[in-house]
């Protein structure tokens, strides 16, 4: 464990230097800002125009940045050199795995709570109140943290065994097909013969990140059921340690030479 602790700790403090770590928070709370801005044109929907706004942006800039820091978790490490160091010391491969995996997530979690702050602030500038409802807002944002973490181990998987720009490309994909997974599924139930198969295969192996996504509802003022909140917290975190798994079997045979 301190060894997994020291590279995870070695990971978040390279990602908090990161510039673009810094520019990417900033212009997602410079679209909360925006969505505040659209809300007070918006007359008698403020409210959901923000929450959707504000949500959707701290959604998709967190995205970016597990991506586009996680492809680079193992190739930025190789091309440095530091990961012969790293490797030629007591620590174990897979624990540099978990490590960099578990220093990304804790950034992933961070950011979020930052810019979650600034969204919230919004909502008080606008509503100047809180109300029950408001809530739910807390649900919707811990489903995206979930998101986060599924993201960054796909981006960690793939950053195993390809390029960056192959490894963004891929969790990109992954990503986007997810987000209509429940579209695929019901696709899948109106074909047949091997389309049908095939959908049904893909709509299964793809991250359900449709599941996920409650911004729509929470907006609305609608509660989230506890079973669904009990269903993503076991599908997420069982479809991302399966997802660091094949990145530690990747790594363990990889040719570092």
């Amino acid at each position: 464990m301190n060894r997994i602790s020291a590279v995870a700790s070695n990971t978040f403090r390279e990602a908090v230097r990161d510039r673009v770590l810094y520019n990417l928070i900033f212009f997602a709370l410079l679209l909360v800002g925006a969505a505040l801005l659209f809300g007070q044109i918006s007359i008698g929907i403020q409210r959901i125009v923000l929450i959707n706004l504000g949500l959707t942006a701290i959604s998709i800039f967190g995205v970016v940045i597990a991506i586009f820091i996680g492809i680079g978790l193992v190739s930025k490490e190789m091309e440095k050199k530091t990961l012969y160091t790293i490797l030629s010391r007591p620590v174990r491969r897979w624990e540099f795995i978990v490590g960099k995996f578990g220093g990304l997530a804790w950034t992933l979690v961070v950011n979020t709570f930052f810019m979650a702050v600034g969204f919230f602030a919004a909502l008080l500038f606008l509503a100047h109140r809180f109300e029950r409802a408001d809530g739910w807002l807390l649900v919707a944002i811990y489903f995206i943290i979930l998101e986060f973490v599924v993201v960054t181990a796909l981006a960690l998987l793939f950053s195993t065994f390809s390029s960056p720009v192959l490894s963004a490309v891929l969790a990109l994909a992954l990503f986007v097909i997810g987000t209509f997974a429940e579209d695929l599924r019901a696709f899948a139930a109106m074909s047949q013969g091997a389309t049908r198969a095939l959908a049904t295969l893909a709509a299964y192996v793809v991250p359900n990140f449709a599941s996920l996504n409650v911004i729509s509802s929470v907006a609305h003022g609608q509660p989230i059921a506890a079973s669904l909140i009990l269903y993503n917290t076991v599908y997420s975190l069982l479809y991302a340690g399966a997802a660091v798994c094949g990145a530690i079997l990747v790594f363990e045979y990889r040719n570092l030479k």
